[in-house]
């Protein structure tokens, strides 16, 4: 009795734990779902705001606010296209560890330029411009590099495979015309063969063909079992129809 309240006890605490650690699962999951959202919902109000900042702020504010929304748009679109294809080409680890590198360069790069929208000083800011450009021109022609790349092997795997599929497609079809053609040529075979049985009978057959149906003629019996019945024209007063009326009957005075 013991022993089943021992393992009742275990059974217990076994759920328990088991709900416990399904719970914490799905806590974090929606905690790095709303995570998620909320960086995202971020990101979508910076880049409308950098984008604005572009079109409606001159000198060096407009420049930074363009050198901004330029890295954070080349890194963003190599991140997503990295991560989605190595999911399938196991090969891009590497350019996706390449890219982590790059990235620590690229968030560098952002909080310096950041920091900069806030500097009062303008014409230190004016003179920094074009050290901050070359290194946004640097890092975004690595990650454009790395996307097109990335892009380009895909693009060429799935050529080679439209290639063998259409040299396989091409051979089945060539397949199936050949066996076309001989099933055509073995019915052909066949009929030749009828025609020419059928043109040459035998004498004896012709002439007891040609003697029968005279002589039920002359002796006056029917045809015999098995020859051909005459055919006999049917006679067209028989024949009415749902649209003719009923003929009267004839009367005699």
């Amino acid at each position: 009795m013991e022993s089943v309240i021992v393992i009742l006890a275990v059974l217990f605490l076994a759920m328990v734990a088991l709900g416990v650690y399904a719970g914490v699962k799905a806590v974090g999951a929606a905690k790095r779902g709303v995570e998620r959202t909320v960086n995202q919902a971020r990101r979508t109000v910076e880049d409308t705001t950098l984008r604005a900042r572009t079109y409606g702020q001159p000198g060096p504010a407009g420049e930074l606010a363009r050198l901004r929304l330029s890295l954070r748009t080349s890194m963003r679109a190599t991140q997503d296209a990295l991560e989605a294809g190595v999911a399938e080409d196991a090969s891009l680890s590497e350019s996706l560890d390449l890219f982590r590198r790059l990235s620590a360069h690229g968030h560098e790069l952002d909080a310096d330029l950041k920091r900069l929208e806030r500097e009062p000083d303008r014409a230190k800011v004016a003179s920094l411009l074009p050290e901050l450009r070359e290194r946004t021109e640097r890092v975004t022609h690595s990650a454009d590099a790395l996307r097109w790349a990335a892009r380009d092997r895909a693009q060429r795997f799935a050529a080679d495979d439209l290639d063998s599929l259409s040299a396989q497609i091409d051979m089945e079809a060539g397949a199936l015309r050949h066996w076309s053609q001989e099933g055509t040529q073995a019915d052909a075979a066949p009929a030749q063969g009828a025609g020419r049985t059928a043109s040459w009978p035998a004498a004896g057959a012709a002439g007891g063909a040609a003697g029968g149906p005279a002589r039920s003629a002359e002796s006056g019996e029917g045809p015999a079992e098995g020859q051909p019945q005459a055919i006999t024209a049917p006679d067209p007063r028989l024949n009415t129809y749902s649209w003719q009326k009923s003929p009267r009957p004839e009367t005699t005075n």
